[in-house]
């Protein structure tokens, strides 16, 4: 029999769960290939730290983009590097795959996604919606006739969805995430300083720095760069209270998001929402300060799941372990 896994394929990070052994891929969505070989030279975390930093001949790229693919070829390979990994020294003998995706997504995207991981050596694949899988990893009650909300802020996309009775009633996507963040630090740095840096740079500044708390202790730190003018090395002085600026403009997206879900459920639901509050997950979530903005913002308990960033694949996991049965496969 094959054995079933668990694939939360990111924007930004891919996490691989296997029965029996854990979630044993944590990994950036990154691949490196040599194009004259056509060969992949590094994967995950090797890849990621190559990014701008690749001689010629060489590219290392995030082959998801916005929670979709926008290199079929290039995904294929990243998906079976780490089909591979997950196998260990043992045999996946072809698994099925439970791959969960954003709601985002459209019925073409969806497919790619699904030959994607068939060319990559899955027997058989299953979707599940992204934030079904979060709210059931962050051990949210969905099976209860009562709603809770979960807003699963990835690196591409963020979905917003109210659940009852083990089912969706309401679902909003955005493709805003961890990436259109760090864009918009860069576009404020080259904007207000004329330093270029580069968007890897602009995610590091973000996890170091980032922050969107009124109460947080300023600090200043060196950002090196390209200044924009004379094209030579350069570096300014920035506070983390400077990158409020341009995280709450993308934040605002994902907030209209937020509202125009809640403002489409029954009275009911919304008694239930303003009673037990909402839940951040996704890497999104780990942003400082971010569940006190959105408490508030709308009025209510805001909390981050515990482990935001495995919210997803833990998800996964529990179909797989709790009710296999109940996941459709398509086969190749």
């Amino acid at each position: 029999m094959a054995r079933i896994i668990g694939v939360d394929l990111g924007t930004s990070n891919t996490y691989i769960y296997r029965k029996g052994r854990g979630i044993i891929v944590r990994e950036p969505s990154v691949i490196a290939i040599d194009e004259e070989k056509s060969k992949v030279i590094a994967l995950g975390q090797a890849a990621y730290s190559m990014l701008g930093k690749e001689p010629a001949g060489i590219k290392a790229t995030r082959p998801i983009r916005d929670g979709v693919i926008a290199e079929f070829d290039v995904t294929v390979a990243m998906l079976h590097g780490f089909f591979v990994k997950a196998a260990g020294k043992g045999s996946l003998n072809r698994p099925n795959v439970i791959l969960a995706v954003s709601n985002s997504i459209t019925e073409v995207e969806k497919r790619a996604l699904e030959e994607a991981a068939n060319e990559a050596g899955a027997r058989s694949v299953a979707i599940i919606p992204s934030p079904f899988a979060a709210a059931l990893g962050a051990g949210l009650p969905i099976e209860e006739p009562r709603g809770s909300m979960i807003v699963n802020i990835g690196g591409g996309t963020t979905d917003v969805a109210v659940m009852s009775l083990g089912g969706i009633i309401q679902c909003n996507s955005v493709r805003v995430g961890g990436d259109e963040i760090d864009e918009a630090i860069a576009s404020y740095l080259k904007r207000k300083y004329n330093l270029i840096i580069s968007l890897t740079d602009a995610e590091e500044l973000k996890r170091r720095m980032g922050t969107i708390s009124p109460t947080a202790e300023e600090i200043t730190e060196e950002v090196h760069g390209r200044d924009a003018v004379s094209g030579l090395p350069a570096a300014v002085k920035i506070k983390n209270t400077e990158l409020k600026e341009p995280i709450t403009e993308q934040l605002a997206k994902i907030t209209e998001c937020i509202r125009n879900t809640l403002e489409k459920l029954h009275p009911e639901l919304s008694a239930d929402i303003h009673d037990y509050g909402m839940t951040l997950s996704g890497g999104g979530a780990l942003l400082d300060g971010i569940s006190e903005y959105y408490s508030k913002k709308f009025g209510f308990e805001v909390k981050t799941a515990q482990n935001p960033l495995d919210c997803c694949v833990e998800g996964i996991k529990k179909v797989i372990e709790l009710f296999p049965e109940a996941v459709s496969f398509n086969s190749k």
